[in-house]
């Protein structure tokens, strides 16, 4: 009687055990789905969810550096039509992104309208110098002018130079390089960045990811028209990165995409002048011009990713994937983004002219690095502290729990398996334990 007890002592513990591991297993899709059904209900833009206060106003502070290429050999370029020397000059610091989102419009195709007023204030204390700083660069209005205007309006053009004093190179403050003054040439005001603040970005138009979460904030329209800063772009997964103890899901931005037109067909339609891109055969660049009213080429930092001949027509260059290239660190769980670097050069062109007295010396058509900037945000100790105490703490827990009643379980049923076989081995064979 004893012995039957005991066997079904240990037959009850290994189905004891065998609950336990399925409770154990059964806690994976549970939980998932659990973490899935919470991640969406306030990873949505809709009032009163969690990522729709901390979209309608940043909580992170954003900030967009700028490096400026000063030109050490103005005079040698236009007498001698020397190759230009740069050296890069920053960072010169500014905070952007710090006023929230207006005229929101949420619409019934779970999409949600928006304007993005721009403003930029000077941190000093993360700059190198002061707004005020004195650069030697290239002359906006010139190689603006000279590519614009049309070649029967160049003598016009050299007449308006020579008139101002102006050359092919000048000296103008950070402030008015970035933000902009008023140019004698043209007549009106020139800058990379003007207009700029008290401006709006949009109509923005975004999906809010109630239908689908894994399109939330994506860009649906801008300004009525399907398409974002001139163009989309994609990023690849490269690996994980550790933000602050947080798991992060690393991407960067594909080499492909500011590839030659010969090796990405959809940069074609942003090669536009056959003698700049040698017959859109350099990569790493990409003409804006149309976009601008100026003629301005985009490219990464130094050109990095960029054709070889971009580099060769500009000494003092050094591209680096780790201060040059364009990343973002997203939390895979939530599919937040926690930190990014949003990295871009801008690049001015100008090339020979028979017409025009500064321009008669040059050689080539070249791409002048003017500025590039690094747009960063990472998300703060408090931030992260509050996210791993409320998301990440859990999984662990969950997942601790998992795991024990898994482990517990398994050990329990094998045991009491193998017991109650030997248990009932020792029965067949007569034997009393």
């Amino acid at each position: 009687m004893a012995c039957c007890n005991t066997r079904n002592g240990l037959i009850a513990g290994a189905v004891l055990g065998a609950l336990l591991a399925v409770l154990g297993g059964i806690l994976i899709p549970v939980g998932d789905s659990i973490i899935t059904s919470t991640v969406s209900k306030e990873a949505v833009l809709e009032n009163g969810t969690t990522a729709y206060e901390n979209w309608i106003s940043t909580a992170v502070p954003v900030y967009r550096q700028f490096w400026i290429f000063e030109v050490k050999n103005p005079v040698q370029v236009v007498e001698n039509g020397s190759i230009p020397q740069v050296t890069e000059k920053g960072p010169y610091t500014y905070r952007i992104r710090y006023l929230p989102k207006e005229n929101v419009t949420e619409h019934s195709n779970n999409t949600i309208a928006f304007l993005l007023p721009a403003g930029a204030i000077f941190e000093p204390l993360l700059s190198v110098g002061l707004e005020e700083d004195s650069v030697t660069i290239l002359n906006l209005a010139v190689a603006g002018a000279y590519s614009m205007f049309p070649e029967r309006l160049h003598p016009i053009l050299n007449f308006l130079i020579k008139q101002n004093n102006a050359s092919l190179f000048q000296t103008r403050s950070v402030k008015e390089i970035l933000w902009g003054y008023r140019d004698p040439i043209v007549n009106q005001e020139v800058g990379l960045f003007f207009p700029y603040n008290g401006t709006y970005d949009g109509y923005y138009n975004v999906f809010t990811g109630k239908d689908d979460i894994s399109k939330v904030a994506l860009i649906d329209r801008w300004q009525g028209e399907q398409s974002t800063l001139y163009r989309s772009v994609s990023a690849e997964f490269t690996g994980t990165v550790n933000l602050k103890g947080i798991k992060m899901y690393h991407y960067m931005l594909p080499e492909l995409l500011l590839a030659a037109p010969s090796v990405n067909p959809d940069n074609k339609c942003y090669c536009k002048n056959m003698d700049v891109t040698r017959n859109c055969t350099l990569g790493g660049v990409l003409d804006i011009s149309s976009c601008r009213g100026m003629p301005i080429y985009i490219s990464l930092p130094h050109f990095f990713h960029g054709s070889e001949e971009l580099r060769d027509l500009v000494s003092g260059l050094s591209p680096s994937e780790e201060h040059h290239s364009t990343y973002l660190d997203v939390e895979p769980i939530t599919g937040f983004t926690m930190s990014f670097a949003k990295r871009l050069q801008i690049n001015m062109m100008y090339g020979p002219s028979k017409t025009i007295t500064v321009l008669n010396q040059i050689k080539e058509y070249t791409l002048l690095p003017v500025v590039w900037l690094n747009e960063t945000a990472i998300l703060d100790d408090e931030t992260a502290d509050m996210f791993k105490a409320e998301v990440t703490s859990r999984i662990r827990m969950l997942e601790a729990v998992r795991i024990t009643l898994m482990s517990i379980g398994s050990v329990l049923f094998v045991a009491c398996a193998v017991a109650a076989f030997v248990v009932h081995r020792k029965q067949e064979n007569g034997k009393v334990v």
